[in-house]
């Protein structure tokens, strides 16, 4: 009996011993597995990282729009207002075929070279403004990080000053006029619109032209009875009756950034009237006027007798960020003036 007992109790020990070793064994091949794959997900990680380049944060820029004749006279003023934002935004120059912006031709290392390679000839009044604005729009947009697009704007408007041309319709009826201005700021979406148009571009190459010039300005023959001859700004009409053609009125914001003095009526400087706004000069050039656009907050617009106060996300703000138009001394005046905030 007791033989008996203990050949149980030395079975039973037996048995503890090998589910101990089973046990042992069973816990080292969990392991060994789990740091083989730990080992295996790390060297991929690793390799991964070796293939894929560091990615950086990416933000988005404004595209800043010149038209030009040659050279921009108030580069050192823009030079001024570009330091210290590189990187924010980008620089595209038209100016005419063949000229380049070298060390020569500025004084600012933010224009060197920033021509656009297949400018066209530009004339005041025509369609070739237009066609100016579509290049830099192509060019610009091939940075995938320009988001807008500033020509600098003025405001959005209807228009009842007769320079609708009925030979437009019906690709364009007159209910899509609009007239506004060619500095405007545009989405990157808008200026997408406008550089793959080929509907209202055409209409305005054959029926918007402008109205033989003033004696003084003369370019071409007047004709005989000019009374009948048909007055259109291209660029003062196309962006906008764009975006209203294409139904995107909605998505604009009707708000002027480019202070201009079109009210002229008083001066005695004959100089001083036209077809285009007052350009300060030199004397005009101090900190009161310039104090007098930034206090600006609120805009009327007399063909639509109504008064838009500016805001900035639900807040009053200044209604100007730009102003025209300077001659060089009047720049090179508000650069030695403090009050001039240029950031």
């Amino acid at each position: 009996m007791q033989k008996r007992v203990k050949a149980q109790m030395k079975r039973k020990s037996q048995f503890k011993w090998k589910r101990k070793l089973f046990a042992s064994i069973l816990m080292c091949l969990c392991f060994g597995t789990l740091v083989l794959l730990m080992h295996t997900h790390y060297t991929r990680i690793m390799t991964l990282a070796s293939i894929r380049p560091q990615t950086t944060i990416q933000r988005p820029k404004i595209a800043f729009l010149f038209i030009a004749r040659n050279r921009l006279p108030l580069d050192m003023l823009w030079d001024v207002f570009f330091q210290g934002g590189e990187g924010k935004f980008s620089i595209y120059v038209h100016s005419r075929p063949g000229f380049l912006f070298n060390k020569v031709t500025t004084r600012s290392v933010f224009f060197l070279n920033r021509q656009v390679n297949d400018s066209t000839q530009v004339d005041w009044g025509e369609a070739t403004m237009i066609e100016a604005e579509r290049i830099l729009l192509k060019h610009a947009l091939e940075d995938p990080l320009n988001q807008r697009f500033a020509f600098v704007s003025d405001s959005f408007a209807d228009t009842k000053d007769g320079r609708y041309n009925p030979k437009m319709d019906p690709v364009i009826p007159v209910q899509n006029w609009r007239k506004g201005s060619q500095w405007v700021v545009l989405t990157r979406k808008h200026a997408e619109v406008v550089v793959k148009d080929d509907t209202v571009f055409p209409m305005f190459q054959l029926y918007c032209k402008r109205k033989s010039l003033p004696e003084f300005w003369r370019d071409r023959p007047v004709p005989a009875d000019n009374s009948k001859e048909h007055n259109c700004i291209p660029d003062e009409h196309y962006v906008q009756t764009l975006l209203a053609q294409e139904g995107l009125e909605g998505e604009i914001t009707r708000r002027s950034l480019t202070h201009s003095s079109w009210d002229l009526s008083s001066t005695r400087d004959r100089e001083r009237r036209g077809w285009h706004p007052m350009t300060y000069k030199y004397s005009d050039a101090t900190p009161m006027l310039i104090k007098s656009i930034k206090d600006v907050d609120n805009i009327y617009y007399e063909t639509e007798y109504r008064r838009e106060w500016c805001s900035s996300k639900g807040n009053p703000s200044p209604c100007f960020l730009f102003a025209r138009k300077f001659t060089r001394p009047a720049a090179l005046r508000l650069l030695n003036t403090t009050t001039l905030e240029l950031r």
